[in-house]
C-alpha cells in the first residue's frame, strides 16, 4: 500500500470533505493562457511547502501515536484540503479559455483530485466536513458485543473470520459487525447530496461522473471499459466460485450451502467475502504442498528484517535501478518499538518528492512478509522515478497504477527468483504449481467482481438510480449479480450493508483497487517478454533482466504527465487494458477447475 499523503497536492486531498469554501469564481472571460502559466506555477510552489510539511506530520503521527500528534496531523491536513478547494475552484474558471494541452492536464487534475468536492456555500461545506468525520468516527469505534457479553473489535471479529469453522459463530460475527452502520445511513444519504452538489458546481452530471472523469477517456466510456474487463475474466471466477462453493458444502453441509443457490457471505474467511485465501485449508487441491516453507528458508538462512529488506532491494537493483538511498536506511521503519504505539500496516512513503522514501513496516519475518516488502519497495522505487516531473504529475498514471506495480514486483517472487537467490535448494515439478495457483486466484481472482461492483453501487446513488429505501437491496442484487454471493439471513429493514466496507463511509473510490487487479497481471506478462522469458507465466520472474527494468522505468518516469493509455503503450505495446494476461496466468489451474467442476451445476 502507498501511503497517500507523499504523491502530491492530489493524494493530499484524496477522501478529504471541505472546510470553509465560499467562494464565487470570477468572470472568465478575461482569461489567457498567460494567466493560467501563471496560476499553476504560483499552485506547483504553494504544493511543495504544502506536501512536505504534510508529509512530516503524518510521518511523525503514524510513528508517534499522541495526542498532539494527531493534532498536528489534522491541522496539516485541514490545510492542505482548503488548498484543494481553493485550487480546485480556481481551476474551473478556466474550463472556457484557450490553454494549452499540458496546462488543460494539469487543470484537470486540480478539479478531479476532490474526492468530495463542497458546494460553494461556508455552511453546506463545513457540514460536508462534519459529515466525513462522524462517519470515519462511526467505523472506526465500531465493536460488537457477543451473546457471550464479550467486546470486540473489528480487527477481533475479521481473525475470527479468517479462522473459524464454525457456521454459526461465523454468522455471529458476520451479523454483529453489521450492527455499527444503519447509523451511518441517513449522514451517507446527506455526505451524497452535498457532494453531488459540489461536483456539479465544478461541472460534472453527479459526484460518479466526476470520478470517473479521472481516467483520460469520457466517464461513460469508462464505465463500459470496466464490464469488458469483467466479462473477459468472469469465465475464470465462475469456474473458482462453483469449486469452492462445493468445498464449502462439503464443510458445512449442502443444507447450509445449496448447489443451487449464492455462496453464504460469511463462509469465505473475510468480513466482506472480497478475498478467500483464508479458506485455503477447506478448497487446498490434494497433494499441493510445493515442497517448501519461505518463512522457515527465511530462518535457516539467517534473515532478519533488515536482510529481507535488502534482498527485496536487489531484485530492483538487479533490473539496474539505483540502490535506495543512505536516508533510507536511516529514517524508516523496520521493527514495532517497545517503547511507543505505532500504525503498523505496511507502506511506503516518499516524502520530499526527491529522494526521502521511506517503508514503514512491523516486519514479520514470514514469507506472505517477504512478498509485501517487495512490493512495498515498488511503490519507492516509482515515486523515485518520477521524482524529477513537475509537482502536479508527480503520481500514477491512473490510480491504479501504483498499486499495480507493487504487486507486478510481487508477481516476480516465485520459486525460480526464491531458488536464484538461494532461498530453496530446487524448483518444485510443474504439479506442485495448482497449490500456489489456487491460494493465489482465491485472493486475486475473487477481489475482481467486488473491486468492481463497489463503485457500480455508489455510482448509482450518485446518479439517483439507486435511492436511499433501496440501498441494501440495491447492494445485494450487485453482489448476487457479480460474485454469486448471499447474505447468509434476511437483512432488516433499517440495514445499511454497504457502511460495513470502510471506503463507503471513508468516501474512497474504489475502481483504483479493481484496475489494479486487472494491470499488474498484464504487466507482468509484458515484462516477461520483454525478458524473453520461456516458462509458463506464472513461473516468470523478471529478476536480473535489464531490458525488463529499463521498459519498466520508462514508465514509472513518466508519472501522471500523459494518459494513462500511453504509459500503458510503453509497456504493453496497446492502449487498451487486456484480462487475458489473467487468464493466461491461471491456464493450468483454470483447465484443473474445469475437470473438478465436471457434471456440477455451477454459474453465477
Amino acid at each position: 500500500m502507498k501511503k497517500q499523503l507523499k504523491k502530491s497536492f492530489i493524494a493530499l486531498c484524496i477522501a478529504a470533505t471541505i472546510v470553509g469554501c465560499n467562494t464565487t469564481p470570477a468572470t472568465t472571460t478575461s482569461l489567457t493562457q498567460q494567466d493560467a502559466e501563471q496560476f499553476l506555477n504560483n499552485v506547483e510552489q504553494e504544493l511543495i511547502a504544502l506536501n512536505l510539511a504534510g508529509a512530516r506530520a503524518a510521518w511523525i503521527n503514524a510513528n508517534f501515536i499522541t495526542h498532539d500528534t494527531n493534532a498536528l496531523a489534522a491541522n496539516a491536513d485541514q490545510k492542505s484540503t482548503e488548498a484543494g478547494v481553493r485550487f480546485a475552484m480556481e481551476a474551473a474558471k478556466f474550463d472556457n479559455v484557450d490553454v494549452t494541452e499540458d496546462q488543460r492536464r494539469k487543470l484537470n487534475i486540480l478539479k478531479q483530485s476532490l474526492v468530495m468536492p463542497a458546494p460553494q456555500n461556508a455552511e453546506k461545506s463545513a457540514r460536508l466536513a462534519t459529515l466525513g468525520s462522524q462517519l470515519n468516527s462511526m467505523y472506526g469505534r465500531g465493536s460488537y458485543t457477543t451473546n457471550s457479553g464479550e467486546t470486540l473489535s473489528l480487527g477481533d471479529m475479521t481473525s475470527t473470520m479468517a479462522t473459524s469453522r464454525d457456521y454459526d459463530e461465523l454468522l455471529e460475527m458476520w451479523q454483529g459487525w453489521r450492527e455499527v452502520s444503519p447509523e451511518m445511513k441517513p449522514l451517507f444519504t446527506e455526505q451524497s447530496a452535498l457532494a453531488n452538489e459540489g461536483a456539479k458546481g465544478l461541472g460534472y452530471r453527479d459526484l460518479g461522473t466526476m470520478w470517473r472523469s479521472n481516467y483520460d477517456m469520457p466517464a461513460d466510456e469508462f464505465a463500459k471499459e470496466l464490464d469488458r474487463l469483467w466479462l473477459q475474466v468472469k469465465p475464470l471466477y465462475e469456474d473458482l466460485h462453483c469449486y469452492v462453493k462445493d468445498k464449502l458444502a462439503e464443510q458445512y453441509g449442502e443444507d447450509k450451502v445449496p448447489s443451487d443457490q449464492p455462496i453464504p457471505a460469511h463462509l469465505l474467511g473475510n468480513m466482506w467475502a472480497q478475498t478467500w485465501g483464508n479458506i485455503y485449508d477447506v478448497v487446498a487441491p490434494e497433494n499441493a504442498d510445493p515442497g517448501y516453507d519461505v518463512t522457515k528458508q527465511l530462518a535457516a538462512h539467517q534473515y532478519d528484517e533488515i536482510k529481507m529488506v535488502k534482498g527485496a532491494e536487489h531484485f530492483f537493483t538487479s533490473l539496474g535501478f539505483e540502490p535506495l538511498p543512505e536516508t533510507f536506511w536511516e529514517r524508516s521503519l523496520f521493527t514495532k518499538p517497545k517503547d511507543r504505539d505505532v500504525v503498523c500496516h505496511a507502506s511506503a512513503w516518499n516524502l520530499d518528492a526527491k529522494d526521502d522514501i521511506r517503508i514503514k513496516m512491523c516486519i514479520q519475518k514470514t514469507g506472505e512478509e517477504f512478498n509485501v516488502i517487495h512490493h512495498e519497495l515498488g511503490h519507492n522505487f516509482y515515486q523515485r522515478a518520477y521524482k524529477n516531473q513537475p509537482t502536479l504529475y508527480q503520481g500514477s498514471a491512473n490510480d491504479g497504477f501504483h498499486e499495480a506495480i507493487g504487486d507486478t514486483i510481487a508477481l516476480s517472487v516465485t520459486p525460480k527468483y526464491l531458488k536464484e537467490i538461494g532461498l530453496i535448494d530446487s524448483i518444485p515439478d510443474e504439479s506442485k504449481d495448482i497449490g500456489l495457483l489456487m491460494k493465489m486466484a482465491l485472493d486475486k481472482v475473487a477481489f475482481i467482481p467486488f473491486g468492481l461492483l463497489v463503485d457500480q453501487w455508489r455510482w448509482k446513488v450518485y446518479s439517483g438510480e439507486i435511492t436511499p429505501e433501496n440501498y441494501n437491496t440495491a447492494w445485494w442484487e450487485l453482489r448476487e449479480k457479480y460474485q454469486g454471493i448471499a447474505a447468509p439471513v434476511a437483512r432488516p429493514d433499517n440495514a445499511f450493508d454497504p457502511g460495513a466496507k470502510y471506503h463507503v463511509p471513508g468516501g474512497v473510490p474504489y475502481s483504483r483497487y479493481f484496475l489494479a487487479h486487472i494491470q499488474q497481471f498484464e504487466f507482468h506478462k509484458a515484462l516477461c517478454e520483454i525478458a524473453g522469458n520461456t516458462d509458463p507465466i506464472h513461473r516468470c520472474s523478471i529478476y536480473n533482466n535489464k531490458e525488463a527494468g529499463k521498459a519498466l522505468n520508462e514508465v514509472l518516469e513518466m508519472g501522471q504527465s500523459k494518459p494513462w493509455q500511453q504509459a500503458y503503450k510503453v509497456l504493453t505495446g496497446s492502449e487498451q487494458m487486456d484480462a487475458t494476461a489473467i487468464l493466461d496466468y491461471f491456464a493450468p489451474l483454470h483447465k484443473w477447475l474445469k475437470k473438478k467442476n465436471q457434471g456440477k451445476s455451477c454459474g453465477i
